[in-house]
């Protein structure tokens, strides 16, 4: 029995008036906007806004403190997303184990933080760093360490924002991992066992490649994650000290709602967008490839 035209479209009719209103609409008045000089005054006239070109992505590349933005992000990437996968992937090989106990409680106990509220985390992590009475710095002083100004410093404000966002994604990635691992035919571990093979050559060569999927997913989701570093750098550092924390997203934040340049700020989102994209296509290229 064909279902009737007129039902699907009024299944799915108000998903996408939903969508267009919300995402795709936004989207194209977005980029158009990156190619105009529109500020807090043309929201009220938009006749104040001119059309300049690429006049806003010009300035971008001439703007030192984009370049720096950048390169904290990257640098926020490339050291978080390693010690995320790796950090979720043992603790899922840990969980996943039949020689562990209360395994659900492991699972809720990861998991809780990356649905706690950031702004909540982020003061307890204040209060964690805090030079003069912060928990961290009180337990390095046990050992007799001098523990540093975590958030004045700026040598140590990156790394401190970092250790939040991996201790906040590992939860959800350790979800993900065990789910994968659960799906493994155990067959396959009983082969390699049969063979010789110790508990960690069966994690190189039955885990690994049997989590192929699932690592493609969390890489892919965790780059996407971190080039939009935002909140947790907003709240411990608002960007500082000295621009060291400085993000691509916390750069357009400003831009756009501090000092209301948002065909500006326009430009920054979809520049952002253009890394997300290539990186993304570098990603699923290389899983091609191996395929």
């Amino acid at each position: 029995m064909k279902t009737p035209l007129r039902s699907i479209i009024g299944f799915i009719g108000p998903s996408i008036i939903l969508l267009l209103i919300f995402m795709l609409i936004p989207i194209v008045v977005s980029l158009v906007i990156s190619f105009t000089d529109f500020d807090v005054y043309a929201i009220y006239d938009w006749g104040r806004a001119s059309f300049i070109g690429f006049e806003n992505y010009v300035n971008l590349m001439q703007e030192p403190l984009f370049w720096r933005a950048l390169l904290n992000t990257l640098y926020a990437l490339v050291v978080a997303m390693p010690l995320t996968v790796v950090l979720a992937l043992s603790f899922a090989a840990l969980i996943n184990r039949e020689a562990t106990y209360f395994k659900n409680f492991f699972k809720v106990s990861f998991y809780l933080p990356s649905i706690t509220n950031t702004v909540a985390i982020a003061i307890v992590w204040a209060w964690m760093l805090n030079p003069d009475y912060g928990l961290i710095n009180w337990f390095l002083g046990l050992f007799g360490i001098q523990g540093p100004n975590w958030l004045g410093d700026p040598l140590w404000a990156m790394p401190s924002v970092i250790m939040l966002v991996v201790w906040k994604a590992v939860g959800y990635n350790v979800i993900l991992f065990t789910a994968g691992l659960q799906n493994i035919p155990d067959y396959l571990y009983e082969a390699a066992e049969l063979d010789g093979a110790s508990k960690f050559q069966q994690f190189l060569h039955v885990t690994i490649p049997s989590l192929r999927p699932t690592i493609f997913f969390v890489t892919v989701m965790t780059v996407i994650g971190y080039l939009q570093l935002f909140e947790e750098p907003y709240m411990l550092t608002a960007g500082g000290p000295l621009n060291s924390t400085l993000s691509i997203v916390l750069y357009l934040y400003r831009q756009g709602f501090r000092f209301f340049k948002l065909g500006y700020a326009s430009s920054i989102a979809f520049m952002l967008f253009l890394m997300i994209f290539a990186l993304t296509y570098i990603q699923m290229s290389a899983r091609r490839s191996e395929v």
